[in-house]
């Protein structure tokens, strides 16, 4: 699954961590289901600034370019090589999250744009 951003699922930061185990309502790329992906998939590019993102509690949110509620974001759906800071501007699809799907989650984000701040990789240790 690659495009012109490069999206494909290979990238995963959390890829190997298969130890982390996260509770419902939380859809990761893991446990996604096929019919999930798809309509994630169908869903069109939205573009935002990551407004916060912890490392160690695998988690942020996203704000939104067009406005309204913060978007939640996993680990398990960035893609790329670095630790997003906030501010950075990012492409991403909207999933929706059960029981209700009704409220959103980002995935397949890609850092678009970084800040001046130093950015570390996923495979360094945290600054």
């Amino acid at each position: 699954m690659s495009n012109d951003y490069g999206f494909n699922s290979d990238d995963s930061p959390n890829k190997t961590n298969s130890h982390l185990q996260l509770p419902s309502p939380i859809i990761t790329r893991r446990n996604r289901t096929a019919s999930t992906s798809e309509r994630a998939l169908g869903n069109p590019l939205e573009t935002g600034k990551i407004k916060t993102f912890c490392r160690e509690k695998g988690h942020g949110f996203v704000k939104p370019e067009k406005g309204g509620e913060d978007i939640f974001l996993h680990i398990s759906d960035i893609e790329g090589e670095y630790v997003p800071l906030p501010g950075d501007e990012v492409i991403y699809r909207l999933c929706p999250i059960p029981p209700k799907f009704e409220k959103f989650q980002a995935v397949h984000v890609r850092i678009i744009h970084l800040t001046p701040e130093k950015h570390v990789k996923w495979d360094e240790p945290p600054l």
